[in-house]
């Protein structure tokens, strides 16, 4: 029984990984994979476009998750086990970029799969 998310998990990866076919989507997972492990340093800026002027810049160990609902959260890594998430509305006249502060060497030829046990069997908490 323990092994069906692992199973789903594989097959989703191996989905994901057959579905990039050239030397830039590889090298875009894999920077992806590290940005959302929170190896690279990166700069979020909201920009407001009637105004002219920037609303907030969050630079660090970040990673990123958008949803469909024009809004957008953002984690970072802030120490060894400490994090901060902030969250964000987007408007017609709010944007956002991502700028990687420094480059990052990854492999175009290997693709990058991180298996985190504590994912699929996590800490259980009793109060």
């Amino acid at each position: 029984m323990n092994r069906i998310p692992l199973l789903i998990t594989v097959f989703a990866i191996t989905a994901s990984i057959l579905g990039c076919s050239n030397d830039a989507q590889v090298a875009s997972h894999n920077l992806s994979q590290a940005a959302d492990n929170f190896e690279i340093n990166r700069r979020v800026v909201f920009y407001n476009s009637i105004t002219g002027e920037y609303m907030l810049s969050i630079e660090g160990l970040c990673s990123l998750d958008a949803d469909t609902l024009r809004k957008i959260s953002i984690t970072c890594k802030t120490g060894p086990t400490t994090f901060k998430k902030h969250f964000l509305g987007l408007s017609d006249n709010v944007t956002y970029f991502i700028e990687q502060l420094e480059p990052t060497a990854v492999s175009t030829f290997h693709y990058r799969v991180v298996f985190k046990p504590s994912v699929i069997m996590p800490d259980i908490l009793v109060k």
